[in-house]
């Protein structure tokens, strides 16, 4: 679980508060409505056979999946209308985006092939232009930040006159060189270098944490006209900082927001991670949607889906997600784990700190 610390970069420091996916927006600007273009075509390859059947944009938050969870915490700061990026073949994004409650006010466009962010935001930019605003929020479905940062990202774009305003973080050098490195000059980004080698990272970033910037922007539509002058990087994709290097080159003025960190769904791991931090918000408090079997015992917090199947005298918790359609047999134990709903616990088998699913039996 990460630990929030305090960060500042000529005044843009978050608050340092609790993470939460409901953020509060300052005074004054809740009523201001505000695009947020979401990207979810990825499969999520990382989280390995969770992903099997379903993508990383549907995997499960304690009962909500993670693209709800991102949906939340972008119109909590500010997000009244949405645009998802999504691939075709993921019916079950699809369905569940359209009777989700964000429906009347969420567009979807598609992302056939996999080819990076400015292909996926390629694929959204008619839907941006018939939107007619000058600015939105670009955000990828992996990652969630500390109340008020998306509201503090917004405020900071409209308050100072930038082109760009970006979400940056400081990481470690081994970090940085799978993130994209941005070069602060007196708080303005002056360069920002997709995955950089170590030597670049020591040039351009004399420091033992360098910055960073994870997938969460505040852009004006200006951006859109830079798109095409990107070219596909060695592995085939086209890299969003690349877009923003030729908006630099053409003279916008980009900025930046700092945030102390976020958590991210990328391993097995951070699924893991996510469940148990939703789970702590009430831990004294079990949900069960079913009825239980004689001898169950639950230690809260917990979540137990209608659908998920126990048998007697199990043992269920702390900090346990299980979700409809998975299975723990009589005298299981499970604690500090998620079962999905393609997993199953063996009779008498006791499971800790894990997350079952894609057909596992443990």
């Amino acid at each position: 679980m990460p630990s929030w610390t305090r960060v500042d970069a000529h005044g843009a420091g978050d608050a340092d508060k609790p993470m939460n996916a409901d953020s509060t927006l300052p005074a004054g600007t809740r009523h201001r409505a505000l695009l947020a273009v979401v990207l979810a075509a990825g499969a999520g390859t990382r989280l390995g056979r969770l992903t099997e059947t379903r993508s990383k944009a549907m995997m499960p938050i304690v009962g909500q999946p993670m693209i709800e969870r991102v949906l939340e915490m972008l119109a909590t700061g500010g997000a009244r209308r949405f645009i998802v990026v999504a691939h075709r073949e993921d019916r079950e994004l699809v369905a569940h985006l359209r009777r989700s409650s964000w429906a009347d006010q969420t567009r979807l466009a598609y992302q056939d092939q996999r080819m990076g962010m400015v292909h996926a935001l390629k694929c959204a930019a008619p839907l941006i232009r018939q939107e007619d605003v000058t600015s939105f929020l670009l955000s990828s479905c992996d990652s969630l930040y500390p109340e008020g940062h998306v509201a503090r990202l917004v405020q900071r774009h409209r308050q100072d006159p930038r082109d760009a305003t970006l979400t940056v973080m400081w990481t470690s050098p081994q970090a940085a060189a799978s993130s994209a490195l941005v070069v602060l000059q007196d708080g303005i980004v002056e360069d920002i270098i997709e995955k950089p080698s170590g030597r670049q990272i020591a040039e351009r970033a004399p420091t033992s944490a360098p910055l960073t910037a994870p997938s969460l922007y505040a852009l004006s539509t200006s951006i859109l006209d830079h798109l095409h002058q990107v070219d596909a990087s060695d592995r085939g994709e086209y890299e969003f900082p690349d877009a923003l290097r030729f908006l630099i080159a053409a003279g916008g003025k980009v900025g930046v927001q700092v945030v102390r960190g976020r958590m991210t769904l990328t391993h097995p791991s951070d699924l893991l991670a996510l469940n148990r931090h939703f789970l702590g918000a009430d831990p004294t408090a079990p949900a069960v949607e079913r009825v239980l079997p004689p001898g169950t015992v639950l230690v809260p917090p917990v979540r137990i889906e209608a659908g998920a199947r126990l048998g007697g005298g199990c043992r269920i918790g702390p900090e346990v997600y299980l979700e409809r359609g998975c299975r723990v047999h009589g005298r299981g134990a499970v604690a500090r784990s998620v079962v999905l709903r393609d997993g199953s616990v063996e009779p008498r088998h006791a499971v800790d700190g894990a997350v079952i699913g894609g057909g596992d039996k443990v």
